[in-house]
């Protein structure tokens, strides 16, 4: 694992900024790759070192694609390959990339995009979106690293995920963890949306949550569940961005 990941950062970068310049990244260009990392984080977990290692390099390359005013829209562990090979000339490759303008009409208009157990709730409840959707997938993907296993806290035990409502129980998974909606929500939020949340509130009252800060550090430790808090807000006004996680403390090495 960790012979890939050190080429992983670099190799996002510019793969990143090839395909901003093309507009277009064939899938034809990861058919030589061994693994993505949904796969290679089941087959041997990750130790913190290697995950922080990871997200500096996702976000380094989301930082490509925001700066160029594009949302990757589909941020998630099989959207990231890597090589096994040691000396390998293959690359890393960021794939699967949607490509959706921040000003596009998906966007405004709050299109479906990427996988629900990745996506934000803005995009599951179909309002507009925006680059901070990347921002909670990411978080998303940080927690399965975490934790490893392919065990991810947002898909849902009641349904499969060709059901019709697959993503509300998404949706009530992500409200369990880092629920509530903050109440200046309703700025931004449609008369259907509105509903929606009032609906989350009934099914999950606060006595059925279980709030992602309380979970025991057995499970995920103090630094790393601050630093996904600040990433995974209902409001996404809330988030930070790329640049700011980027220099957030918790990339320091102190704490490893």
């Amino acid at each position: 694992m960790s012979s890939s990941l050190l080429r992983l950062g670099q190799a996002l970068h510019g793969n990143l900024g090839r395909y901003v310049a093309v507009k277009e990244l064939q899938d034809t260009t990861c058919k030589h790759l061994d693994d993505h990392l949904l796969n290679a984080s089941i087959k041997q977990s990750l130790n913190r070192k290697e995950i922080k290692y990871v997200s500096g390099c996702i976000l380094k390359a989301l930082s490509v694609l925001h700066d160029n005013g594009y949302v990757h829209a589909d941020v998630k562990l099989d959207n990231i390959f890597v090589n096994y090979k040691v000396g390998s000339s293959h690359e890393n490759r960021f794939a699967d990339i949607k490509r959706s303008r921040v000003d596009s009409a998906l966007a405004r208009e709050g299109t479906p995009v990427g996988a629900p157990i990745w996506s934000s709730p803005e995009v599951i409840m179909q309002t507009p979106w925006n680059t901070a959707t990347d921002i909670w997938s990411l978080g998303a993907v940080l927690i399965c690293l975490i934790y490893g296993g392919d065990f991810n806290i947002f898909r849902p035990a009641t349904v499969s995920h060709d059901h019709e409502e697959y993503g509300l129980e998404v949706l009530k998974q992500q409200f369990r963890y880092f629920g509530p909606f903050p109440a200046k929500y309703q700025e931004i939020a449609g008369p259907m949306t509105v509903t929606a949340i009032l609906y989350l509130m009934q099914e999950i009252p606060r006595s059925k949550t279980t709030p992602f800060h309380l979970i025991t550090e057995r499970e995920v430790s103090k630094p790393d569940k601050e630093f996904i808090s600040k990433i995974m807000e209902m409001d996404w006004r809330d988030r930070p961005t790329v640049k700011q996680l980027l220099k957030d403390k918790w990339f320091d090495d102190s704490d490893i």
